[in-house]
């Protein structure tokens, strides 16, 4: 892995979120690569919930102060950053007061979904792009883990297809098992196609739910990884259509030279 370049954007990450197989796993893959000579770069949202002072994160002014457009509204991008104690790595953290104000990750206290977690979906995604476009480094691979974060390889591929900076780019998405119940706003699609991304390229989006939402991310994606032990069927049955590289599923303590292997033998 030594020099490669590897983006990984995640739903949660530790330790800024509690630990569970998401936050710690995405967390340790970063961790080997950097401790295989790779260089990592981590984003995440600004979630309400994560104390800045404890965790020291701190605005970026010259990455910060652009507007994203999300579905016809300007809405300000902020970046912070933080450096994971001991790792020396750094994370970045896509925020915004409308969307990642709030004191909770994707529903209120009566556990309804939040009706903007499309829009906070959208934003994230375009938010990460526009973050390393800024910072002018172009990953040889993006790993992408969680639902949230699961939009990226649909922009990657379609909104920002000319831009030069992802040319080379591959894009892996871990598949876990810590979905929603029931489904995002029905204007979901509408607002991806404001964005004039070709309908056909998101007509799963129609419905959606949690496992079709990381099918899309699946078709746009160049290799997945099974990062649960048990998915969901509807999961599953689609993967075994799918003529992509499929990493089977390892524990968070085996999984190291596994995922450098299918890193350098099967994604690049």
């Amino acid at each position: 892995m030594k020099d490669k370049r590897v983006l990984i954007v995640s739903s949660e990450v530790v330790p800024y979120l509690p630990e569970n197989e998401l936050s710690t796993t995405s967390f340790e893959a970063a961790r080997m690569i950097h401790g295989k000579g790779g260089q990592t770069r981590i984003f995440m949202p600004r979630y309400g919930l994560i104390n800045e002072r404890r965790h020291q994160l701190h605005e970026v002014i010259r990455l910060s102060g652009m507007n994203l457009v999300i579905n016809d509204m300007d809405m300000p991008l902020i970046i912070k950053v933080a450096s994971i104690p001991k790792e020396r790595m750094q994370v970045y953290f896509i925020d915004n007061d409308e969307y990642f104000k709030r004191k909770a990750l994707f529903s209120d206290e009566d556990n309804n979904l939040y009706e903007d977690n499309d829009e906070r979906a959208i934003f994230f995604a375009k938010g990460v792009v526009e973050t390393v476009k800024k910072l002018n480094w172009a990953p040889d691979i993006i790993h992408v883990h969680g639902w949230m974060a699961s939009l990226l390889p649909l922009y990657i591929k379609e909104y920002y297809k000319d831009d030069a900076l992802f040319a080379e780019s591959k894009i892996v998405t871990s598949l876990y098992n810590n979905g929603f119940e029931g489904e995002l706003s029905k204007e979901f699609s509408k607002k991806i196609k404001f964005d004039n991304i070709e309908e056909s390229k998101f007509e799963i989006l129609a419905k959606p739910n949690h496992t079709n939402i990381l099918i899309s991310a699946i078709e746009n994606s160049d290799a997945v990884i099974k990062a649960s032990e048990e998915l969901p069927s509807e999961l599953l049955a689609h993967l075994k259509t799918n003529k992509k590289p499929v990493l089977e599923y390892f524990s968070v303590g085996e999984f190291e030279d596994a995922y450098s292997d299918f890193y350098l033998n099967q994604v690049l």
